[in-house]
């Protein structure tokens, strides 16, 4: 008997032994934290800040990074309204860190800052006024902290929409506007989406698809609002057909993606989606309504970045806007393996584009900086 109860303690020890060396479940916390260090800023002098600041009588989010504090400043303005870029920007812009300081802002609504602040204090405030007021603060409290002249901003599709804005109120604060996924005549653009997803789903046999597209039109006649419910039917089918993300069926990667981000902690990342729905419902139907023919001059540097295959935000639109403005220089990009996500599409050729294309114009400002 106390051979037989000897040999069961041991079979036990034995057991709790192996279950204290079996490799647990990787979280995500795990993840984020491996990811976390792989883009640690171990330079010295360095930048790697994620803080509150105080913009338009409320706290909103910002990282701050960089190798190199004497590089210029890129400030990017998110898309969506809501579709934030902070939590994927450690996929994309690790690169864009040894060239520039760059920082990621969550607007009014979104992401960090729709977390932090009470939504029915913040949502009423949510006018397309309001967005640029922010933005032209959130520009002017980057030049201020980070002790810089100029900037460069780079606006993504709705940001896009903010950038312009803000290059025709204050350029002298630009090294240059950046546009991605711009903007340029929001129902134009809308009429284009509308009739290419037709024409897809036409080809395809898709019946579920042609009577969605069908119960919506006319669809974005005049310079009437698209109704989100029939905005969000097109957009459907749209991104199915690779309008939004080349070759793929819509976001769906930058969606999973955000739950890697290490600046989002698990509340973020609960209500991530509750800002980007209250940021569309508040915004999306009038900036879509928008339309910069009238706008001919911008007094900085304007590059554009566009993917050869975006629907969403109508590329050729934008090219064809593009072609009439006068700018002290211009340039345009095409990225042919895109549609309307491109720096995550082809974060290569971005970083690339950049270094090569923007970050020339701040070289004045270089000239005197120790090195």
């Amino acid at each position: 008997m106390h051979r037989f109860l000897l040999l069961v303690v041991l079979t036990l020890t034995a057991i709790s032994a192996q279950a204290a060396d079996a490799p647990r479940p990787f979280t995500r916390a795990d993840a984020t934290s491996a990811i976390a260090d792989m883009r640690k800023i171990v330079v010295p002098g360095g930048i790697e800040r994620l803080e509150k600041v105080r913009i338009g009588g409320i706290d909103q989010w910002v990282s701050i990074r960089g190798n190199d504090p004497h590089n210029p400043v890129l400030l990017m303005l998110h898309g969506g309204p809501g579709w934030v870029s902070m939590p994927t920007s450690w996929y994309f812009q690790r690169g864009w860190e040894e060239y520039f300081t760059v920082v990621q802002w969550d607007q009014r609504g979104a992401g960090k800052t729709y977390t932090t602040n009470d939504p029915a204090t913040v949502l009423p405030t949510m006018t397309i006024a309001r967005m640029n007021a922010d933005t032209e603060e959130m520009v002017a409290w980057v030049r201020r902290e980070l002790g810089k002249e100029k900037i460069f901003v780079l606006g993504h599709s709705w940001g896009s929409y903010l950038g312009v804005e803000l290059a025709r109120k204050r350029p002298e604060w630009l090294h240059a506007y950046i546009g991605m996924g711009q903007t340029a005549d929001g129902p134009e653009s809308e009429r284009r989406g509308w009739a290419w997803t037709m024409e897809q789903a036409q080809k395809d046999g898709n019946a579920e698809a042609i009577a969605d597209l069908q119960a919506v039109a006319p669809y974005a006649q005049g310079k009437v609002p698209v109704p989100v419910p029939d905005l969000m039917k097109q957009r459907k089918w749209l991104n199915h057909y690779g309008g939004m993300v080349y070759g793929r069926d819509g976001g769906g990667a930058e969606a999973a993606a955000i739950k890697l981000s290490p600046e989002y902690t698990d509340d973020d990342l609960a209500k991530v989606w509750q800002g980007n729905e209250a940021s569309e419902n508040a915004l999306l139907s009038d900036v879509l309504t928008n339309d910069f023919n009238n706008v001919r001059t911008l007094d900085c540097p304007v590059i554009l970045f566009l993917g050869r295959h975006d629907i969403n935000v109508s590329s050729t639109v934008a090219a064809e806007w593009f072609e009439r403005l006068q700018a002290p220089s211009k340039r345009v990009v095409w990225f042919e393996h895109s549609a309307h996500e491109v720096m995550n599409e082809e974060p290569g050729k971005t970083l690339l584009s950049l270094v090569q294309y923007a970050r020339p114009l701040a070289a004045d400002a270089l000239v005197d900086e120790p090195r």
